[in-house]
């Protein structure tokens, strides 16, 4: 009496019970040698030649094979699927900055700095020119000659607001100094 488990003694004479998961696999064949055969030969034995009443791919149905297809000028064009274009757009690179449109944005994001330094304040008007000058010539070359018009419009603007700023502390900073001339002058006559 042989067991086959800790709780279920079997004799040996008795068969096997059948497995509950079905027959066992057969052992895989040994590997084939390779060959010197052709892909397409080695597919046709394997699976067989195609049989007559197929329709080989790419061959429109009921057409005997090896007949090329005459297009039907009535026959309406095939379609691209939904949500692709009819046909790919051609390539278009990117229009190069123009030169002075970073250095006008630049300058004018210097010259706005200087509101709290007070002392980069004098590059504002040159952003100002140079950020004009930079729109002009965009507008003017051909479409797609230049890009970065919104960088120079940025420093023309920033070039603006700190040119006003400058101005202003500098008539500030002269009215200063007037008004100490003024008390100072008050002052030494009594």
């Amino acid at each position: 009496m042989t067991t086959t488990g800790p709780d279920e003694p079997r004799d040996e004479n008795e068969p096997t019970p059948p497995s509950p998961y079905g027959a066992p696999p057969p052992p895989p064949a040994p590997p084939t040698p390779p060959s010197t055969q052709r892909f397409d030969q080695q597919m046709q034995q394997q699976y067989g030649a195609p049989q007559p009443s197929q329709q080989p791919y790419g061959q429109p149905y009921g057409q005997p094979y090896g007949q090329t297809q005459q297009p039907n000028p009535y026959q309406q064009q095939p379609q691209a699927p939904y949500g692709y274009p009819a046909q790919a757009y051609g390539y278009r690179p990117q229009a190069p900055k123009h030169p002075s449109a970073t250095l006008a944005m630049v300058l004018g994001i210097v010259g706005l700095a200087g509101l709290v330094t007070c002392l980069t304040f004098v590059v504002s008007p040159f952003a100002w020119a140079i950020g004009a000058k930079a729109v002009k010539e965009i507008d003017a070359a051909p479409p797609g000659t230049y890009s970065g018009r919104d960088q120079a419009n940025a420093g023309k603007i920033m070039g603006i607001v700190g040119t006003v700023l400058l101005i202003l502390g500098v008539l500030g900073f002269a009215a200063l100094i007037v008004l100490i001339a003024v008390a100072d002058t008050s002052s030494s006559t009594y």
